[in-house]
């Protein structure tokens, strides 16, 4: 039987269109640079950010700066080779991370800052808590628990990122005002190891501790185990709001920290760059709420 003209270019057409070798077209990328994935707080902003990619369409592509500001700016300058729309960047230092942000800006790829702020290059949005009012809270917290008089030691973050100056500052423009009196502080960069060791150091050379600020939930849960060694009751407060510092707040080692929602961070940050992608405007700073976690709230 012959097939007629018609019939036989509709058969050809559809030949072509459902050709097995034709690829799908190919999901547009964002990148997403993290300071590290060895702390569950990025964990958490790294797999809200990669299951709010998918929902949205979009393929995620992480790398690990494994703390070292060579490899953030070794890893941008990949990311930025892979036909990415948006970079997300969250730096291991505010000041080394000008390099990577100011790579991004000469590819002409905009740059949106997660948690921690860059000192330099154009950023287009940054989301963030407000680190400073959370260490004021921070402060606060300890006075309350203390009854408005104590002394104090300061587990301070990695030197040069942004979360450890504001925390720092405002936890220590509160502490006078509100009975409290700093007797040491030290770098134990968000480690839990380091809040460890620099919290059995400090506690050896002052007796007179009541209480301790973390400024990340690791470095307190370290302090923790070094006040148990040493058999001192410590009124302890994190920062950050993980999993394992909320279920420490829930059985009372740790008497609070301040939540700053690691998973919100993720989720906006490939929110905000599915805007840019779109040609919307968005705003320069986009703030993510705190909240003071204690036993009572966190039950």
């Amino acid at each position: 039987m012959k097939l007629t003209r018609r019939l036989l270019l509709t058969l050809a057409a559809a030949t072509v269109f459902s050709f097995p070798g034709m690829a799908a077209q190919a999901a547009e990328k964002i990148g997403l640079v993290i300071s590290t994935l060895n702390n569950p707080f990025f964990v958490t902003l790294k797999d809200a950010a990669e299951a709010q990619a998918k929902d949205m369409g979009y393929e995620l592509l992480v790398l690990d700066s494994q703390n070292n500001p060579a490899r953030e700016l070794s890893s941008t300058e990949d990311i930025l080779g892979r036909s990415i729309k948006v970079l997300l960047i969250n730096p291991t230092d505010s000041d080394a991370v000008r390099n990577s942000v100011i790579a991004a800006n000469r590819a002409n790829i905009p740059v949106i800052t997660l948690d921690r702020l860059s000192n330099g290059g154009t950023v287009t949005a940054h989301i963030a808590s407000d680190n400073v009012a959370g260490g004021e809270m921070a402060a606060k917290a300890i006075a309350t628990a203390l009854g408005g008089r104590g002394t104090v030691i300061e587990l301070e973050g990695v030197p040069g990122t942004s979360a450890a100056r504001e925390r720092g500052a405002g936890f220590n423009k509160t502490v006078a005002a509100v009975g409290l009196d700093v007797i040491a502080k030290q770098p134990a960069n968000f480690d839990r190891t380091q809040g460890l060791n620099v919290t059995e150091n400090l506690l050896q050379a002052h007796k007179n501790v009541d209480a301790v600020f973390a400024q990340n939930d690791e470095m307190a849960l370290g302090a923790v185990r070094a006040a148990q060694a040493a058999g001192r009751k410590l009124v302890i407060v994190g920062f950050d709001g993980t999993a394992d510092g909320i279920a420490a707040v829930k059985s009372g080692v740790l008497h609070a920290t301040i939540a700053q929602q690691p998973a919100e961070i993720g989720r906006l940050g490939v929110k905000t760059a599915d805007q840019l992608i779109k040609g919307e405007t968005v705003a320069n700073h986009i703030p993510v709420p705190l909240q003071l976690i204690t036993k009572d709230s966190a039950q």
